[in-house]
């Protein structure tokens, strides 16, 4: 199976701590590296997980508020002392650009590479990056600014050849990459071999959902039906309700409901308040609700 891993850099929110750092994520599919996010001192978290910053090209900031966006500067800045070459992707609401470019232009002359902004809207539901492996989409999500999460898609793979079965019919070498992607094979007295007689199924294509920061919003759950793993805030234990509502956040239990409406298969949360010593509290809430729940941890690498 083909990699699809969710690297979490930084799981804590607004407030920095000893305990966690700001919001970040890398999803690592097939080794090409996407971040969501990127909060102060991302880039110091990127060192400690060990994935390569060469095969990092694509940047998702989901809003505009500083602990999912502060780390951005430094991150380019150290890239260009890397020498790097290959441009950088930015996908943003479009005031980013306005903001970061008087910085780049004082603190990062000089650099072998473009910083290219790609400006997105919050409020859509679009697809806003496309490759062979996978689609990324905005999930507008309710916050204090204008907000998106991202729903990653990956694309089906082909289908995986019987050798066996190549052999047998001594089918050509020119003819596998078509076989593979559903063709039957014809021999020449006519006869059709079909192609489940030729192939195995390959692996069904894996679903990410990432919602942060959002307060609860039922309405998302028929865009991120079915994930495999929602990443969704759990700010607040439901005592802190009030206060959830008035930020705009969401309770662990709130999170349950979304990844329970949505019929996902698992549901990790994350952006814990500050005032938690122990986000057990938080975890046991939403596992009331919705059993497959997981705590997001820095440096810890989620599997799909």
């Amino acid at each position: 199976m083909e990699k699809f891993e969710i690297n979490i850099l930084g799981c804590g929110s607004a407030l920095p701590t000893l305990r966690h750092q700001a919001t970040s994520q890398v999803v690592n599919i097939r080794e090409k590296l996407f971040m969501i996010d990127c909060g102060e001192g991302t880039q110091v978290q990127l060192r400690r997980s060990r994935l390569k910053f060469t095969r990092l090209n694509n940047i998702f900031i989901s809003h505009l508020h500083g602990d999912h966006c502060f780390g951005l500067i430094g991150l380019i800045s150290t890239f260009g002392m890397l020498e790097r070459t290959a441009d950088l992707h930015i996908y943003s609401h479009p005031d980013l650009e306005e903001l970061l470019t008087p910085q780049l232009n004082f603190f990062c002359k000089g650099m072998h590479y473009k910083v290219i902004f790609h400006p997105i809207n919050p409020k859509e539901q679009n697809v806003i990056y496309e490759d062979r492996s996978v689609s990324i989409e905005t999930i507008p999500l309710q916050h204090r600014m204008p907000t998106c999460g991202f729903l990653f898609r990956e694309k089906p793979t082909p289908n995986h050849i019987k050798r066996d079965m190549i052999d047998f019919y001594r089918i050509p070498l020119w003819m596998i990459n078509r076989i593979k992607n559903g063709e039957d094979f014809i021999l020449e007295d006519g006869t059709t071999v079909p192609n489940e007689r030729l192939t195995t199924p390959s692996d069904p294509p894996r679903t990410y959902a990432y919602c942060s920061d959002t307060a609860y919003m039922p309405r998302i759950t028929e865009q991120i039906k079915g994930v495999d793993l929602l990443f969704h805030e759990a700010t607040f234990d439901e005592s802190e309700l009030p206060r959830a509502k008035q930020t705009q956040h969401s309770t662990a239990k709130q999170a349950a409901q979304i990844a329970l409406h949505a019929q996902a298969k698992q549901l990790l949360i994350g952006h814990f308040s500050a005032r938690y010593e122990d986000e057990n509290i938080l975890l046991q809430e939403a596992k009331a609700v919705f059993p497959q729940t997981f705590l997001a941890k820095e440096n810890m690498i989620f599997k799909l």
